[in-house]
């Protein structure tokens, strides 16, 4: 596991070394083990270095047998043992025992489409000296990140947005589509970052440039959901158990310890019970918990670590998170509506105190459907059959009722209908609102935007079958931006590597070919799941409500942290940048003051706010100065969405 970053000359003019050591020393979390640099005509890559697979010779960049292709990578590639034997076969010669070096010679093999053989999570830059070619690769998933952006001719990309503010030629101006998706869905979208001109790679997407050559990118992988109606539900219930314990087995490939997170919930017990089928020693298994019972899951996490013999630790958050949420901002590296982001941090600290590598159980929600949203979903598309024009009465009365008023957002949104409908259940501030919300200029240019259109193309992929559409959107949307960047971002602030056997692509795509039918039945996701985990884990694990990772903020903003939120968000600083509108932020407070759940709302302002003075107001690069901390911290997690 690393962070990576390089500058690509499309002009002819040379890469000062300085520029990206600077670009490697702000990711320096991500690797702190070891760096390196390759620095050529037209061309530097740097890497920092987090040593989990051969620990002595692994040493990047790394290149082939004349120094003509190298590469630097973030990730774990788990089939490249059986690669580098087929590579060994066609003469190509090793120096290490890295997984990296598997992809230079991929690359001599295959070009670009090397990524088509590769089983594992990635990102990676492949530097082709004789073509004057860049390749850059990221996983099927989006596992790990990487940004990219073409300025002022040359091309330059990072791990981390950060990494790229580095660069005196990055102009820091905001990206106006990507605050309108912010605050819409709780994150920037897929391709674009809060920074105007940088970009994200998207998942399962290479990337080709050079001075000769256009910049290019193009996909490789999609899933398609076809469930298979040749086999029985026992073949499926057989084959998925197979998947899993193969899936697991491969991602516990490691020369360092590794450890598991454990919410004691049906998806993450079941990794941590293969994990314990594979080895003799007891697994390090990981928690967090709150003092609110009604979040609290450590009882459970602590009955499954019994059952299963592992080394258990776990700590209790409080609500004093203020000493870390510089350290917060500095590593979600945008804006970020998901305040589960804190919980994610505090127990990636926790483990990054016994191990450099653990797994989670990220994932089983969107393949086999154990969000609560489907559940809902299938109960209105059977239920809420109202002819157009009510439909259309209703959408009235609920627009022209006052915000503030009881019901006013249940009655507007049982006038949707479709996709329409299982849009706004997310929203989480609503045009009329973001009208309110943002000063006239600024709500301006988010009428030149729809920050719904990638969702609602994704939609459009679910073959007739709405529950496969449903996944799919959570798939390409939900999984990467939030889940997978909350993940990312927290663990490797601490230097912690997390793998997500249950993101498999190969599990991936045999979870797309069961029947809608066996994941939800009758009132219960994940029928499948649980029937195949049925052999492996206690009844008690299976067939417990389903509990998200949430965190008490209603409570903490109208208690312990109120007087923060009100002063960081009506401070003279706030006002004076002139992007939202104080009069109805106020509104805002006052009806969180008053019983109205609006946590995620304002946990997004604030995150909006500590950001831009953190990147935009203070222009800061690695003088930007974050404090690392251990503080009794409060978990955080994302309920459901009150839209306003």
């Amino acid at each position: 596991m690393c962070g990576i970053a390089g500058i690509i000359s499309l002009d002819g003019r040379p890469v000062a070394r300085e520029e990206i050591e600077a670009m490697c020393a702000s990711i320096a979390h991500r690797g702190p083990d070891d760096e390196g640099f390759f620095i050529g005509p037209g061309a530097a890559l740097g890497m920092r270095r987090l040593s989990i697979i051969d620990l002595d010779t692994g040493h990047q960049p790394l290149t082939n047998e004349d120094r003509s292709v190298w590469v630097v990578f973030n990730g774990e590639i788990y089939n490249f043992q059986s690669l580098r034997q087929q590579l060994e076969d066609r003469g190509h010669r090793f120096a290490t025992n890295t997984d990296t070096e598997v992809i230079v010679h991929l690359y001599e093999e295959h070009g670009p489409a090397l990524v088509n053989h590769l089983r594992g999570m990635f990102a990676f830059a492949v530097w082709d000296s004789k073509r004057q070619q860049l390749l850059l690769g990221r996983d099927r998933l989006g596992i790990k990140p990487l940004y990219y952006s073409e300025s002022r001719g040359r091309l330059v990309f990072a791990s981390e947005l950060k990494a790229i503010l580095e660069l005196t030629e990055i102009d820091r101006q905001l990206n106006w589509s990507a605050v309108n998706h912010l605050f819409t869905t709780l994150t920037t979208q897929s391709s674009d970052s809060i920074i105007r001109g940088i970009r994200k790679l998207e998942p399962a997407h290479v990337l080709t440039a050079g001075p000769q050559a256009a910049l290019r990118v193009s996909g490789y992988w999609d899933v398609t959901f076809e469930p298979d109606y040749q086999a029985t539900k026992q073949d499926l219930i057989e084959k998925l158990r197979e998947q899993i314990d193969e899936s697991v087995r491969i991602h516990m490939v490691s020369d360092v310890p590794v450890g598991a997170f454990l919410s004691g919930g049906i998806d993450s017990s079941a990794v941590v019970a293969h994990m314990v089928r594979q080895t003799s020693q007891p697994v390090q298994t990981f928690s967090i918990g709150f003092r609110e019972t009604s979040y609290n899951e450590l009882p459970y996490a602590r009955r499954t670590a019994r059952i299963f013999d592992t080394a258990h630790h776990e700590l209790v958050l409080e609500p004093d998170i203020l000493n870390v949420l510089d350290d917060l901002v500095w590593h979600l590296d945008e804006p970020f509506g998901d305040s589960s982001a804190i919980p994610t941090y505090m127990v990636s600290q926790l483990a990054a105190e016994k191990v450099k590598v653990v797994l989670s159980g990220d994932g089983g929600d969107e393949l086999f459907a154990g969000y609560d949203k489907y559940r809902v979903e299938q109960r209105d598309r059977r239920l809420l059959r109202l002819p157009r024009p009510v439909q259309a009465a209703l959408r009235h009365i609920g627009s022209r009722m006052p915000e503030s008023m009881k019901g006013r957002n249940f009655i507007y949104h049982r006038g949707l209908s479709g996709w329409e409908r299982y849009l706004d259940s997310g929203v989480l501030f609503r045009l009329q609102s973001k009208q309110k919300l943002f000063q006239s200029e600024v709500f301006a240019e988010f009428a030149k935007d729809d920050p719904w259109i990638d969702q609602r193309a994704w939609l459009a992929r679910g073959n007739g079958r709405w529950l496969s559409a449903a996944q799919y959107l959570d798939l390409k949307n939900y999984l990467p931006l939030d889940i997978l960047t909350k993940v990312d971002r927290m663990s490797m602030a601490h230097s912690l590597e997390v793998r997500v056997p249950l993101l498999d692509h190969k599990l991936v795509e045999f979870a797309a070919t069961i029947p809608p039918e066996f994941l939800l039945n009758g009132s219960s996701g994940k029928h499948l799941f649980k029937e195949a985990m049925r052999t492996t884990l206690p009844e008690e694990v299976i067939d417990r409500p389903k509990r998200g990772f949430a965190v008490p903020l209603n409570q903490w903003f109208r208690g312990h942290l109120e007087g923060f939120v009100r002063d960081l968000l009506l401070s003279r600083r706030c006002v004076e940048r002139g992007i939202l509108n104080q009069t109805y932020i106020k509104q805002l407070l006052g009806w969180h003051q008053r019983g109205r759940p609006l946590d995620l709302q304002l946990w997004t302002l604030i995150s909006f706010e500590l950001w831009c003075r953190m990147f935009l107001d203070s222009g800061a690069r690695a003088d930007c100065k974050h404090v690392r901390s251990a503080p009794n911290v409060s978990s955080i997690a994302s309920p459901a969405i009150a839209a306003v």
